[in-house]
């Protein structure tokens, strides 16, 4: 699963809501090198209180274009 087919799946899995970010700070979180290829990975926590770790490539090797990809991502969950 890459990054697009979750932002088009995205109706499907809401109502849901992400973790809490507590590394404001850090531009990279959520930012993970595997391999040269950059990944996402987050929690989404779903109303009948179960969570779900969701790891996605962002199908990219340079890191500003990860880092907007992973924004554009995480924008979708945050409505």
């Amino acid at each position: 699963m890459t990054y697009l087919d979750l932002i088009e799946a995205c109706p499907v899995i809401t109502p849901s809501r992400l973790a809490p970010c507590r590394e404001l700070a850090n531009p990279d979180h959520h930012l993970w090198n595997n391999r040269g290829t950059w990944w996402c990975h987050f929690t989404l926590h779903h109303v009948n209180w179960t969570s779900e770790r969701v790891r996605v490539s962002l199908r990219t090797r340079d890191l500003a274009t990860a880092r907007n990809r992973r924004d554009t991502l995480l924008n979708q969950f945050a409505k």
